[in-house]
């Protein structure tokens, strides 16, 4: 009678750990996405402010090469998450965005 008892309950707590996990997996997968969409954002933000460094009236302007540096940290910060999460990121637009960036620095 002891085994039957201790069985149903090890089948119960089994179920409830199985949910909490999917639960957390699910949270997870959330989580990667999203900072798929925050990294993608921050290159294109960090894109543009060089080029509009690069434009005639605000070349040379501290407050803009400052701003692109702290941009810059912070896509070093959310890549190392990134390898972290290893989520799927749309690979086109990242490369796209590579390909603007190399062409500021050329």
């Amino acid at each position: 009678m002891q085994i039957y008892l201790l069985l149903a309950a090890s089948v119960v707590v089994n179920v409830l750990l199985v949910w909490y996990i999917v639960k957390l997996l699910r949270k997870f997968v959330f989580i990667s996405e999203n900072l798929a969409d925050l990294f993608l954002t921050t290159k294109a933000f960090q894109v543009f402010l060089s080029s509009m460094y690069s434009m005639d009236s605000y070349h040379g302007e501290p407050m803009i090469q400052e701003l692109i540096t702290r941009v810059g940290d912070m896509g070093t910060e959310l890549e190392l998450f990134r390898d972290i999460f290893e989520h799927n990121l749309d690979t086109e637009l990242e490369e796209e965005l590579n390909a603007a960036t190399e062409e500021e620095e050329a």
